[in-house]
């Protein structure tokens, strides 16, 4: 596409999403999500031009992100999270270095500078709570037995619930490697257990559909008329809360949780931080590295345990 210095802001936008989804390979849902962003920046700004891009413009609009309130929160006057403001602020960083690239005259991206985060807090359950959340579908019926290899699953692979849900039921069971397709499209291997293969075997032999989803619906979690759907990331978070509630567990426990325990149970056993970076599908490793804390406290204790023996 030819740019020329009448094109809008708006106009811009629209060609730069283009570049992100077929150049870039970015997913439908992140070209949403950077189309929402620049979209309530342009609606806020009123401007036109990319030449009236300027740091008080940046400015006022982070101003205006850091008094808004979030939408559940209104009645208690809750606002964005600075890690949410950031997101907006990556996507107009993105666009200004797209635009820049164009060689279209608007405000350098190094002049937008990221809020500063808190260190991101992990939600974690212990060991033991993990095992009785494991046992907590103890059911023989179908959605027990899909249940107990979902739980099984996540915590064997650390998968994405998204990735969880989009897995096909003509999984080879007969390895424990499985490819999956992770952000920015990305395929990587993650591995099955013993106790998950068993709990997949139980569940996938009890199936009488012919849905080519791994995970579907089952029973009364069907709308009236539908035959056997896969079941969605909302659904798949509900089945785990339910059964945290089941084994007694006070705190709050979604797909993710399980995936940190993934993760941390690695760690705390002896794995690098290379290695769990892939097998987590993190694209960078200053993301893995929220796992530290783990290895820090292995390290204290080879510290405690062997520093200074030979001056006793």
């Amino acid at each position: 596409m030819g740019y020329n210095e009448c094109m809008t802001l708006e106009e811009l936008k629209r060609s730069f999403l283009e570049y992100i989804e077929i150049e870039k390979g970015r997913s439908l849902k992140t070209v949403q999500n950077y189309d929402h962003y620049l979209s309530r920046f342009i609606l806020f700004s009123k401007l036109k031009n990319p030449k009236d891009i300027t740091d008080d413009s940046i400015r006022e609009f982070r101003l205006w992100l850091n008094r808004q309130s979030t939408g559940n929160n209104r009645a208690t006057g809750e606002t964005l999270k600075k890690k949410t403001q950031n997101y907006y602020l990556i996507a107009l960083r993105a666009f200004l270095k797209y635009l820049a690239r164009q060689e279209i005259a608007s405000l350098p991206a190094d002049r937008i500078e990221l809020a500063k985060v808190g260190e991101r807090h992990l939600d974690l359950i212990t060991a033991h709570e993990l095992e009785r959340l494991l046992d907590a579908p103890n059911g023989s019926d179908l959605k027990s037995l899909r249940d107990r290899a979902i739980l099984s699953l996540l915590f064997s692979t650390g998968l994405r619930v998204s990735e969880l849900c989009a897995l096909t039921r003509d999984i080879d069971l007969s390895t424990p490697e499985l490819s999956v397709r992770g952000k920015g499209d990305k395929v990587r291997v993650v591995f099955v257990s013993d106790e998950a293969k068993k709990s997949l075997q139980a569940y996938l032999s009890k199936r009488t559909d012919l849905d080519d989803a791994l995970f579907v619906k089952t029973g009364l979690e069907k709308n009236k008329g539908d035959e056997s759907l896969p079941l969605t990331s909302r659904s798949v978070e509900r089945i785990v809360k339910h059964y945290a509630i089941k084994a007694g567990i006070s705190k709050k426990v979604t797909p993710h949780v399980i995936r940190h325990c993934f993760a941390t149970d690695l760690l705390s056993n002896g794995a690098d931080l290379r290695s769990v970076q892939a097998l987590l599908g993190h694209a960078n490793i200053g993301t893995t590295q929220i796992y530290t804390h783990v290895t820090d406290k292995h390290l204290r204790e080879i510290h405690k345990n062997f520093h200074g023996k030979s001056r006793k």
